[in-house]
């Protein structure tokens, strides 16, 4: 079974990074802590590391992983006409758990799956990871875990789920090694779609909305954001055995089977994006002129298409963080 190596002290870390850089230079996967979660990662411009990375988590292309960077100035080479806002939102949370869906530089040589044009960045703030980044460059990293299965919050409980898959793992004890604020749902990062003329989250994490708004008053809260529909004018008089009827019915999606289920997220983001004036597209044309958007979008602010996001987030499957 593959070694895991400790990263406790400042030799063992240097060892650790020494070895990670040469499994990673030989186009495999490496396991590492970072300051959400413990992630799976490999070089990005590495075909064959990234089609190791989704075998070894069961993912498809279509569900691409995230790039993690070093340093904030990196963006620049990786990202296509990045906004004022993502700027603003990367220089308050970089180094963070704030996650930020660019357009990719069309130039670029990598494959990281079915991406239509965006790059997901983020810069780490956890020592070992950022030093494995400035050895090695931009990884590919995704969380550490078969899809399906919880996060992994040590080298150990990575190492049991995904085993041989993965060429090396470094430990350096549990993650996140502090306790989440109040108003905080989850430890994973926070995903923000910057490709639009709103920012939009995708997934709600480790930086909360409130502390998004400080920076960029502007910044949608996804299906949080989803208002419900006024109530329906009173009938004169009332029938008594009518069926009630929900927010989202009224939207024009399915009704829960009995008066009291709850409305799930994807219903409401279902409805969103069906209600959405622009049709559907094609795959995104990384030479296209992008400030023209005909992909559906999130209620007028030109953001990710809803597939295209789900694709981005992980597949919708609420144990498989990113």
């Amino acid at each position: 079974m593959s070694d895991i190596v400790s990263c406790g002290t400042e030799q063992e870390l240097e060892t650790a990074v020494a070895e990670a850089a040469r499994v990673v230079a030989d186009g495999e996967c490496i396991v590492l802590p970072t300051d959400t979660v413990y992630g799976i990662g490999c070089d990005a411009f590495s075909a064959p590391g990234v089609q190791g990375l989704l075998a070894a988590k069961g993912r498809t292309r279509e569900m691409p992983p995230p790039v993690l960077i070093s340093r904030p100035e990196v963006m620049a080479g990786l990202a296509d006409q990045v906004s004022d806002d993502a700027r603003a939102l990367a220089d308050a949370f970089w180094p963070g758990a704030l996650t930020l869906v660019c357009w990719a530089q069309p130039s670029l040589g990598w494959d990281l799956g079915e991406t239509h044009g965006t790059v997901a960045l983020r810069v780490p703030d956890d020592a070992v990871t950022r030093a494995v980044l400035e050895r090695v460059g931009p990884m590919a990293v995704s969380s550490a875990n078969r899809t399906g299965l919880p996060a992994a919050r040590t080298a150990h409980a990575a190492r049991e789920m995904l085993q041989d898959r993965v060429g090396l793992y470094l430990d350096d004890g549990a993650r996140p090694t502090t306790a989440l604020p109040d108003d905080v749902r989850d430890a994973a990062s926070t995903i923000v779609d910057c490709t639009g003329e709103t920012p939009v989250v995708l997934r709600h994490g480790a930086i909360s909305l409130h502390r998004l708004r400080e920076v960029v008053p502007t910044v949608h809260g996804g299906a949080d954001d989803a208002a419900p529909a006024p109530e329906p004018d009173p009938a004169p008089e009332p029938d008594p055995a009518a069926d009630q009827v929900s927010a989202v019915d009224r939207a024009g999606t399915a009704a829960p089977s009995t008066p009291g289920d709850v409305v799930s997220d994807d219903e409401v983001i279902a409805s969103m994006v069906r209600d959405a004036s622009a049709p559907p597209a094609g795959d995104v044309d990384q030479a296209r002129d992008r400030s023209r958007h005909a992909e559906t979008r999130w209620e007028g602010t030109s953001a990710l298409s809803m597939a295209d996001a789900r694709r981005l987030v992980g597949g919708g499957t609420p144990a498989d963080r990113g």
